[in-house]
């Protein structure tokens, strides 16, 4: 028996809009130069291969100002180092133009001179949490105020609070908490542990053993790879000073 597409259209909805919120590293690009851009990015790559592989990544211009760039050719350096480019922003009107060739959302952001680069060009990558209205709420728990955690935060959950993050137990690896202010960690940090994720460069991460997959604030990071061996497996506290990620013992 056949049914009537039309009458299952009306009763039963095939899908469903939701908001949620993840992390995307976006690739704020200061040089024209492919060639240089390739060759940094596999090198930073080749630091962490599996947090970067099929990674989803915004593309930042700002910095270019009016720059003349070939956006055709980045995204297919971006995609022959196996990431996934999602859109553009701080674009010149050629450059937006060139993007929806390219099939690219363009998104919004206010263009300002930029300041001098302290890192070589096209190296950086940073980590803001941006909202995905398709994104599944499954693994996710969105939490407002200051927070206060006693279970274990298990591999595969991600804990996002608009205050400060408390958690009295361990965070597993592949798990992911972020918190619009401070995070403190009353057991072992395995994981990812982003802070000031809405840009806060006073927060603060504090941990009793360190030993996370990575660690940001405000979209400043280190990756597992760059964190000293004598801070490992230590209570440490990490902070911003001038742009620098430093990370202490305590």
């Amino acid at each position: 028996m056949s049914s009537d597409p039309q009458k299952t259209s009306a009763n039963f909805p095939a899908f469903e809009f939701k908001s949620g919120v993840i992390t995307v590293p976006v690739l704020n690009v200061l040089s024209t130069d492919i060639n240089v851009i390739s060759h940094q990015l596999r090198e930073k790559i080749n630091q962490a291969p599996e947090f970067f592989k099929n990674s989803s990544l915004l593309i930042d211009l700002q910095a270019l100002d009016d720059q003349e760039l070939n956006l055709a050719a980045l995204v297919d350096t971006i995609r022959n180092a196996e990431m996934v480019p999602i859109g553009i922003r701080g674009a010149t009107a050629e450059q937006k133009h060139a993007a929806k060739d390219l099939m690219l959302p363009v998104m919004s952001a206010q263009r300002s001179t930029p300041a001098a680069p302290v890192e070589p060009a096209a190296k950086t990558i940073t980590a803001p949490v941006v909202n995905d209205e398709s994104a599944s709420d499954k693994a996710t728990t969105s939490i407002v105020g200051n927070t206060v955690i006693r279970q274990p935060v298990r591999s595969g959950q991600r804990i996002y609070v608009k205050g400060d993050l408390t958690i009295i137990a361990q965070v597993s690896a592949g798990a992911e908490i972020m918190a619009e202010g401070s995070i403190h960690v009353y057991g072992t940090l395995r994981g990812r542990a982003l802070a000031g994720v809405q840009g806060d460069e006073g927060a603060g991460i504090f941990c009793s053993d360190l030993q996370a997959e990575l660690v940001s604030i405000a979209g400043n990071y280190r990756i597992s790879e760059d964190i000293d061996d004598a801070v490992r497996h230590a209570p440490v506290h990490i902070y911003l000073d001038k742009q620098a990620l430093l990370i202490n013992k305590i």
